[in-house]
């Protein structure tokens, strides 16, 4: 397990209060860190549909199936994906890059282009970059083009499509990211993206 596994663990344990809940929470993390057999993978799958699981423990569990590979995680890590908690969001990306279910790029776009969440994009936005899906360009792209407006308060959205959509190289963004260009908290990155893409430099 890398450094994402340890921060959501090190944020589980402050959450895991009274004795019962420190002892489940080792035996998750216990099980989460090498979840071969059929029986761990099972018994993880259970906390994730067992009533009255508090979240971290669904949140371990999940984390530990993605890992494996194991695509029961994923209705449980796209809903931790659109948390309001922007560290569940982070752990839930990093957790459903690993998990390798196609319909991870169609659900990250969907959370990213819908209008009543924008407050919540940022980690859909990065693993849509991350991903580099047919869906990715074209969600980052009309994501970015609607936070283009002088005040819109949701600019840190509107920078990570900039940058995910250089990142991404394809040429389709040139329209977008010119736009952005003249944005006064976007321009500098957007000029950077659109040199990423080759595109002419302002005159």
């Amino acid at each position: 397990m890398d450094e994402d596994f340890h921060a959501l663990a090190d944020r589980a344990r402050g959450e895991a209060a009274g004795p019962a809940a420190a002892a489940e929470y080792v035996r998750l993390v216990a099980l989460a860190r090498a979840p071969v057999a059929g029986d761990e993978r099972e018994e993880m799958a259970r906390v994730l549909t067992q009533a009255g699981r508090p979240l971290w423990a669904r949140e371990i569990a999940a984390f530990g199936l993605a890992c494996a590979a194991d695509r029961r995680a994923f209705e449980t890590l796209v809903l931790l994906l659109n948390h309001r908690d922007p560290e569940r969001c982070a752990t839930a990306a990093a957790a459903l890059a690993r998990l390798g279910d196609p319909r991870t790029a169609r659900a990250a776009a969907a959370l990213a282009t819908n209008p009543l969440r924008t407050a919540y994009a940022l980690h859909p936005v990065r693993l849509l970059t991350a991903l580099r899906a047919p869906e990715s360009v074209p969600a980052l792209t009309a994501t970015l083009q609607r936070l283009l407006a002088p005040h819109d308060p949701y600019w840190r959205i509107a920078l990570a499509c900039v940058e995910g959509l250089g990142a991404l190289g394809d040429d389709r963004a040139v329209p977008v990211l010119t736009a952005a260009r003249d944005h006064p908290r976007l321009a500098a990155a957007a000029s950077a993206s659109l040199a990423r893409l080759g595109a002419a430099p302002r005159p």
